[in-house]
């Protein structure tokens, strides 16, 4: 019986999913702080983290979904509550 080979981590693979995980938290606080500031550079940010690829692509494709959805629901809250966008 053998064993199958060790997978190696890139460091690559490693900041990938800090940047997606990066990106998620401030998608989330830009649903209650400035959607316009803060959201589209956590969209980038998920964007960097899906062309770098690796061990921790579905996270960065979470992060990039998370990031839309929290972008139109952002700016719906900030219009809603009458509260300023940018």
């Amino acid at each position: 019986m053998s064993t199958p080979p060790a997978v190696e981590s890139r460091p690559a693979d490693s900041i990938a999913g800090f940047l997606a995980a990066l990106s998620i938290f401030a998608s989330l606080i830009g649903l209650a702080y400035r959607p316009v500031r803060l959201i589209p550079f956590a969209i980038l940010l998920a964007l960097v983290a899906t062309a770098m690829g690796g061990g921790h692509a579905r996270l960065a494709q979470l992060a990039v979904f998370t990031g839309g959805l929290c972008f139109i629901g952002g700016l719906a809250i900030a219009v809603i509550t009458n509260n300023p966008i940018f």
